[in-house]
C-alpha cells in the first residue's frame, strides 16, 4: 500500500509575540522580540529576571472561569490554540468520523505551576494533607489531549509525547506517521508549555542554561552571536490540523503545506550538551529529507534549534554543514527564538508554523540580535540576520532538539 499523503489544514497560535497567528506571522516577519521583564511572580533574587511571557492573555475570553480554575495554564494554552486551528480549518466537527479522529499533544513538563503551588501550599501548612482533588489532573502531561479530545469528541489516538524541548515536533511526526499508516484521517496535534515560575527559572539557572542579561532583556536571546549566554525562557502553544490529503479535499479545505518528511534520532552522548560535531542533528535531518525521496538541494530554509547557547548553535551548524555540504551556503537560515524566546515542549510547534508560513508566504523570518560574529560559526552561512528575507521556498526543514539527547526534525513542502 502506497503512504498516504498528510495536509496542513488549520493553524492556532499563543506565543509571546502574538496571540493568534496572524499577530504571530506578523511579529516573527518584523524581527519583534517578546522579551520583557517577569511580571508572573516577583524573580528580583533570581539570577535572571527576564523571560517571553505571553502578553495581554485574559483566560476568560476563551474559558469559562469556573472550568479555567480547573486547568493549569498550560492545558488553558492548548484549548485556546485547537480552538483556533479547528476554526482555522473550517472543520464541521458533526460530519467527520470522530473515531478516525485523534489529538497527539507534545509538552516537556507540564503542570509546573500546579505543582509548585500545591508543594508550597503543603510545605508551609501545618502538615495535614490538603491537596484539591484535581492537583493531579491539571498536572499530568497528557491531560491537555484529553480536554481536547473531550470538546470536539475525537474517539482516535489520544495521547502526550515527552521528549523535553522536541516533544511537539515528536507529536507532529507520531501524528503525521499515524495518518500516513492509515490508522486515522485528521488529527490535532501542537503542543504548550508555561514554566515561568520560581522552579523554571531557578531551575534552569542553576544549571546555568539562561540568559542573564538583565539589563537588556529584549536583546538577550540572541542565537549564532559571539556574545550569546544562554536560552530566554518562553511560553504558549501551537496547534495544526492535519489530514489525509483526499479527506480535506472531499471537504473543500485550504492546505497550507504538506508534510513529506520527519525523523527522531538520539545524541547518545549526554543528557544536557549536544554532540559536539552535531551527529544526532545530522542524522535526523538527513533521514527527515531520506523519507522524502529528495536531495538535500532541494531545501530552502531551516528553522534551527538555533536556542542562544554556547554549544548548541555551533554543534548545529556543523551538523548542517556536514550535511548539507555546498548547498549550505544556498540555504537560508534562522532561528525565530531569537524573537520568541524558548517555549520547551512546545517550542517545535510554534516553530513549524514558523516554516508553514515561510512555505505559504515565501518569506524567512530573520535571526535578530546578531551583532558580534563568532569565530566558531562559518560567517558565509545566509544566518537571515536581523531582516526577514524573500525567497522562493519549496521545502522547509524545521529542527527542535532536547536534554536527553532527543532530536526531531519535520519536513515541509509547498502545496500547489
Amino acid at each position: 500500500m502506497n503512504d498516504r499523503r498528510v495536509v496542513v489544514t488549520g493553524i492556532g497560535a499563543l506565543t509571546p509575540i502574538g496571540n493568534n497567528l496572524k499577530d504571530y506571522w506578523k511579529s516573527l516577519i518584523n524581527g519583534v522580540s517578546g522579551a520583557a521583564p517577569i511580571t508572573h511572580f516577583d524573580a528580583s533574587e533570581f539570577k535572571t529576571q527576564f523571560a517571553c511571557e505571553v502578553k495581554n492573555f485574559n483566560v476568560k475570553d476563551f474559558i469559562h472561569p469556573k472550568e479555567a480554575r480547573r486547568l493549569d495554564k498550560f492545558s488553558q494554552y492548548a484549548l485556546v490554540v485547537a480552538e483556533e486551528a479547528v476554526k482555522h480549518s473550517k472543520i464541521d466537527i458533526n460530519s467527520i468520523n470522530p473515531d478516525r479522529s485523534g489529538v497527539i499533544w507534545g509538552s516537556g513538563i507540564g503542570g509546573m505551576e500546579t505543582f509548585f503551588n500545591e508543594s508550597v501550599g503543603f510545605g508551609t501548612g501545618s502538615g495535614s494533607p490538603r491537596f484539591s482533588p484535581f492537583f493531579i489532573p491539571k498536572l499530568i502531561s497528557d491531560i491537555p489531549a484529553g480536554h481536547i479530545s473531550i470538546k470536539y469528541n475525537f474517539r482516535g489516538p489520544n495521547f502526550t509525547t515527552v521528549s523535553a524541548c522536541a516533544s511537539s515536533t515528536n507529536a507532529l511526526i507520531d501524528a503525521f506517521n499515524y495518518i500516513k499508516w492509515n490508522k486515522t484521517d485528521l488529527f490535532i496535534v501542537g503542543g504548550s508549555e508555561a514554566c515561568i515560575f520560581p522552579p523554571g527559572i531557578g531551575g534552569f539557572n542553576a544549571m546555568m542554561a539562561l540568559s542573564t542579561k538583565n539589563n537588556n532583556p529584549q536583546t538577550a536571546s540572541r542565537p549564532f552571536d559571539k556574545n550569546r549566554d544562554g536560552f530566554v525562557m518562553g511560553e504558549g502553544g501551537g496547534a495544526l490540523v492535519l489530514e489525509e490529503y483526499h479527506h480535506a479535499i472531499n471537504r473543500g479545505a485550504d492546505i497550507y503545506a504538506e508534510i513529506v518528511g520527519g525523523a527522531l534520532t538520539a545524541d547518545a552522548f549526554h543528557i544536557t550538551a549536544p554532540h559536539p560535531e552535531g551527529l544526532g542533528a545530522q542524522n535526523v535531518m538527513k533521514q527527515a529529507i531520506e523519507e522524502a525521496n529528495i536531495d538535500t538541494t532541494a531545501v530552502d530554509y531551516i528553522n534551527v534549534h538555533g536556542t542562544s547557547t554556547p554549544l548548541g548553535d555551533v554543534a548545529e551548524t556543523k551538523a548542517i554543514k556536514a550535511l548539507f555540504g555546498k548547498h549550505a551556503y544556498k540555504l537560508n537560515i534562522s532561528s525565530t527564538k531569537s524573537m520568541t524566546g524558548h517555549l520547551l515542549g512546545a517550542a517545535g510547534v510554534i516553530e513549524a508554523i514558523a516554516c508553514i508560513m515561510a512555505v505559504k508566504n515565501d518569506i524567512v523570518p530573520p535571526t535578530i540580535n546578531h551583532e558580534h560574529q563568532d569565530p566558531n560559526i562559518d560567517e558565509k552561512l545566509n544566518l537571515t540576520l536581523k531582516k526577514a528575507q524573500k525567497r522562493i521556498i519549496n521545502y522547509a526543514l524545521s529542527n527542535t532538539f532536547g536534554f536527553g539527547g532527543h532530536n526531531a526534525s519535520i519536513l515541509f513542502k509547498k502545496y500547489k
